[in-house]
């Protein structure tokens, strides 16, 4: 994992904190005020160490503090991995058909005009997007939706989203991982989000595990908490609306609220989308299902 910005006067971060990562986010921002640095910025494969030597009038912050949280991730990640593997076949298929009905038909679906979605792994066991990306780019040019997908770049948790208007923009990578190459077949450098001159309304994410208060457990890579973070703050600085974070979620990646452990780097999502349908989480998810 690479660098993670730590925003201390974000309330986003603080929303689904169990009680001991709200100490130690409430420790770590008494520090950032104290030195009145806007970022704090820090690698995330040290971000232990580094909670660790953030000190100031004797506040500090404990590097042994965070280690249960990331052991708890890990433990968490071997459970849901063996439950996605021991997914009967034509159950993921049902899920899967599901959770893609209840995306397309959706009003909030509808009405964006740009979105940021991942192309679907078979050997990562998500949830198929296929049907997703074909009905964005099977519209007409006119009425189509802009969509961009994830490219990563390194292995230090950096990962661009690159516009396509064609399944042929994509290549297989290690994993037989789909993803956009750089430049069109014309030479052409594909739009970056991040250069884009109008905002995303809604980013469709993956994801190991997931609770109805929002929490998400990655795979530990810190990809996608990284760049929705930076994007985040490219909508503040532009003044844009925040897009809509939604989460596709297989049933036995649900699991019980309060049992995904959180530090103040992970972003919780707006909303999840289950084979039982389209559950809204914060007010935002709610006011777009109206």
């Amino acid at each position: 994992m690479g660098a993670i910005h730590f925003y201390p006067n974000s309330k986003l971060q603080t929303m689904f904190l169990p009680r001991k990562a709200t100490h130690l986010f409430s420790k770590a921002n008494r520090v950032a005020h104290i030195i009145q640095s806007p970022t704090i910025r820090c690698s995330a494969a040290s971000v232990s160490r580094t909670m660790a030597s953030m000190s100031k009038d004797g506040i500090g912050v404990d590097s042994q503090d965070l280690e249960p949280i990331f052991e708890h991730k890990r433990s968490l990640r071997s459970k849901v991995r063996k439950a996605l593997k021991n997914m009967d076949p034509i159950q993921r298929s049902q899920e899967d058909n599901a959770i893609q009905n209840t995306v397309v038909e959706s009003s909030w679906f509808k009405t964006s005009k740009s979105v940021c979605a991942y192309i679907s792994s078979p050997p990562l066991l998500e949830v198929d997007t296929s049907r997703i990306i074909s009905e964005v780019l099977s519209s007409p040019a006119k009425e189509r939706k802009r969509l961009y997908v994830p490219r990563v770049e390194d292995r230090n948790s950096n990962m661009k989203m690159l516009m396509i208007s064609s399944v042929d923009d994509l290549i297989e990578k290690s994993m037989n991982i789909l993803e956009p190459a750089l430049v069109d077949s014309d030479g052409i450098q594909r739009e970056d989000v991040m250069q884009a001159s109008d905002p995303v309304d809604l980013f469709i994410l993956p994801g190991l595990a997931f609770d109805k208060s929002g929490s998400r457990l990655g795979r530990s890579g810190g990809y996608y908490d990284l760049f929705l973070k930076n994007y985040q703050q490219l909508t503040k600085k532009n003044r844009w609306k925040q897009p809509l974070l939604v989460a596709l979620s297989y049933s036995v990646q649900i699991i019980e609220e309060g049992e995904i452990p959180v530090t103040p780097f992970d972003i919780p999502v707006d909303a999840l989308v289950s084979p039982a349908g389209f559950i809204p989480i914060s007010t935002a998810a709610l006011r777009r299902c109206e």
